[in-house]
């Protein structure tokens, strides 16, 4: 039987119950049968709207990939949700929970008037699907500061507490701002600040666009554990530049730079993580393999 799915009109009544959390770094030995930890398979994705660097469009694509991966959790970025034309007006997050069989939530970063004849609003932002339960969700909006030229698209931080066989995880997908440094740092201040409330495991993924040694990353860096870097691989790539020098546009032909991230805290720690190869993005979707640590009763408050 599909699972319950989750979409933007039934988040709101989950958002009391919310609690959010703070870090813990450190790289985990894998656990033993018996032992108080639990493993996981997390995934970040930005799915690029379901197309693919050529702005081909096939969202079962993007699915076969999520499916492949064996992924139990993933955090998408650049999901449309009745957008228009270009993804079929699909509602893509809970079209890949149903095709998945998965629970989902969603966070509209952008909110749009229908368009003429139509009478759901055009939505545009993160998601994350869960074979395990999703307890509560938030979609927290990051600021955005106004610029003159060139303005920056609203960012959110989605939030999601999971429960993994008993232990509850917060997990969170996000989309950090591409085209200025000062916007970024912004960004990763209030995530710090959401995510410093409570004491549960904590994952961060997403595109944060921007490289490791990026300046306004590294307050980022000093509470959670960069997976790739900790596991001294730095070098996998997830995006090149396109050619064309379109903004904010990319390529995974020749990818150069590493700018999609699963980070870990609070006992939440990477066992194993790759890069999968896949032109269904003009990005390349991350996989982790974490060990999260279980308290006596199952449950971190």
């Amino acid at each position: 039987m599909l699972k319950k799915l989750l979409t933007t009109g039934s988040v709101a009544a989950l958002i009391a119950g919310s609690t959010l959390l703070g870090a813990g770094p450190a790289l985990a030995a894998p656990s033993k049968a018996g032992g108080k930890s639990t493993e996981v398979t997390v995934m970040s994705f930005n799915i690029h709207y379901g197309a693919d660097g050529d702005n081909q469009f096939d969202l079962e694509r993007t699915a076969s990939v999520i499916e492949d991966s064996g992924a139990e959790i993933i955090g998408l970025q650049e999901v449309d949700n009745r957008w228009g034309s270009r993804s079929e007006f699909l509602d893509e997050a809970q079209w890949l929970a149903e095709r998945l069989d998965m629970h989902v939530v969603y966070g509209a970063n952008l909110d749009e008037p229908p368009l003429p004849g139509d009478v759901d609003n055009r939505q545009y932002g993160n998601a994350i699907l869960s074979e395990y339960p999703i307890i509560s969700s938030e979609n927290h909006l990051l600021t955005n500061i106004e610029y003159e030229e060139r303005p920056t698209e609203q960012r959110g931080l989605l939030e999601a507490v999971v429960n993994v066989r008993g232990n509850h995880i917060a997990f969170y997908s996000t989309h950090l701002d591409f085209q200025r440094e000062e916007q970024r740092a912004l960004q990763v201040e209030e995530i710090l600040d959401i995510t410093d409330t409570s004491k549960r495991p904590a994952v961060i993924v997403g595109d944060l666009n921007a490289e490791p040694d990026a300046p306004e990353l590294q307050p980022l860096f000093s509470v959670f554990t960069d997976t790739f870097a900790a596991l001294g691989q730095d070098d996998d790539y997830t995006f090149g530049p396109d050619l064309e020098g379109l903004p904010g546009s990319g390529s995974v032909e020749n990818p150069s730079l590493r700018i999609d991230y699963i980070l870990t805290a609070r006992g939440a720690t990477a066992t194993s993580a790759r890069v999968i190869q896949t032109t269904a993005s003009d990005h390349l979707p991350i996989v982790a393999d974490l060990s999260i640590t279980k308290t006596p009763n199952g449950k971190v408050k």
